[in-house]
């Protein structure tokens, strides 16, 4: 992977809107990163995106295209490869939002011109950075059951795509990342509640190593949950997404006695995941390595949720 000649890095986002706003906000305050410019077709979000950074506000992302080193690009999951690629043909570092694209083709086809230009490309998925899934991580070896719940009320966005590609995915690269052995079932149901796609999926994975995950995603309940559950040989974790919660407990060993169980909460230094995540991606593309999620890590999270969509078996109301 090629790198920047300065270790400040010019960096700009495309598309400003709900994620992408934040994106510009954490990169125009982080050490070492300058951002240039921002672009949004809705020209009064690029300029709000901008105030006060000394950032160009743009409607033609084309017009950051030599001017960076490193472009996050926001916009809708439909046309993210025709913004990401003119960057990745010129070895320019790309961080894409989750779902990295519409279609596994279209994901497989990003990582061909990242492969090609010795370009860095990231994909966005944000909870792995989460200081209390961090916190444990290198502990996560050998889970037997996992159990996610990720609930949330209705949103304002992302109500063109099913939910398993806008909420429950975040879960399936986590739940990927810790189980590398292969899917071998995939049991799923769905609901279309307020629209005409899945509103709320349960979803259960039968893992190759004997690991079973059991998903549930929402966009239409009252409170906002985000929590997931690991089971292993002599280990129960579970972390508070949103709260940036962990508690760990433990079996231990007790001679000529039953073994005690021992743990509780473990004290996380709260941090935002979406600058964690960005330093990351900044950091890969000076020191010319992979990030902490790779563009094979988002294509494979796609394509396991590509398989759960054509899994699902519709439940409509009466």
């Amino acid at each position: 992977m090629s790198r920047p000649s300065s270790s400040t890095l010019n960096v700009g986002v495309v598309g400003v809107g709900h994620l992408g706003r934040h994106h510009a906000r954490i990169l125009s305050a982080l050490p070492g990163a300058r951002l240039v410019g921002v672009a949004d077709l809705v020209e009064e979000r690029a300029v709000a995106a901008v105030a006060g950074t000394g950032a160009e506000a743009l409607t033609d992302f084309r017009s950051l295209l030599g001017r960076v080193d490193a472009v996050v690009v926001a916009v809708p999951t439909d046309v993210h490869l025709a913004v990401a690629a003119p960057f990745l043909e010129r070895g320019v570092a790309v961080l894409v939002e989750k779902p990295m694209a519409p279609t596994v083709a279209e994901a497989e086809a990003m990582i061909a011109l990242a492969g090609t230009s010795g370009a860095v490309l990231a994909a966005g998925h944000t909870e792995r950075f989460n200081p209390a899934l961090a916190a444990v991580w290198g502990e996560l070896r050998t889970p037997r059951f996992i159990e996610v719940h990720r609930l949330s009320g209705f949103p304002e966005r992302s109500l063109d795509i099913d939910v398993i590609f806008d909420v429950m995915i975040h879960d399936l690269d986590i739940i990927l990342a810790v189980d590398r052995s292969e899917v071998v079932r995939v049991d799923a149901i769905g609901v279309p509640v307020l629209t005409p796609k899945i509103d709320i999926c349960n979803v259960r994975l039968t893992f190759a190593s004997g690991c079973v995950a059991n998903i549930t995603a929402s966009r239409i309940s009252r409170d906002k949950i985000r929590k997931v559950r690991f089971f292993q040989p002599d280990m129960y974790v579970s972390v508070d997404y949103a709260e940036q919660e962990l508690e760990v407990w433990r079996l231990t060993p007790r001679a000529g006695d039953r073994p005690s169980i021992e743990g509780g909460a473990v004290l996380v230094e709260k941090d935002e995941p979406l600058k964690r995540e960005l330093e990351d991606f900044l950091s890969a593309v000076r020191d010319g390595r992979a990030p902490g999620v790779t563009g094979a890590d988002g294509l494979r999270a796609l394509s396991l949720a590509t398989r759960i969509a054509d899994a699902v078996v519709l439940t409509t109301q009466p």
